[in-house]
């Protein structure tokens, strides 16, 4: 088990994650849109959480920055479980908590593999 490169593995498949969100608001559908309207966000909002979803999976992705992209990724999540939660969708909270939880694991092992300061 020591030689599967697990914590390489979940980063990676944290990144991916990101990718495959950033570009969804990126390019958003009208139910994408309808949802962040209902939310009381801009029109243009959509496209600020798609670049921060990438620039997320973009820091995982490189080892050295992979610690503030895990922090990046947290900090979206916390935002998306925080807007439908406070809308009362609470079902909805429950991917971003999943992978709220996943970037601090990601995160926790970025930074204790970090090399000495």
């Amino acid at each position: 088990m020591r030689d599967l490169p697990w914590k390489s593995l979940l980063a990676w498949l944290l990144a991916a994650f990101f990718v495959v969100g950033g570009i969804g608001n990126i390019f958003a559908s009208e139910t994408v849109l309808a949802d962040y309207a209902r939310w009381g966000y801009p029109g243009w909002f959509h496209h600020v959480t798609g670049v921060l979803e990438l620039t997320a999976a973009a820091l995982i992705a490189w080892r050295p920055t992979r610690l503030w992209g895990a922090g990046l990724a947290g900090l979206v999540m916390v935002g998306a479980a925080g807007t439908v939660l406070s809308h009362g969708e609470f079902s909805h909270a429950i991917a971003p908590l999943v992978v709220l939880a996943l970037a601090l694991v990601v995160a926790f092992l970025a930074y204790r593999d970090r090399g000495p300061a």
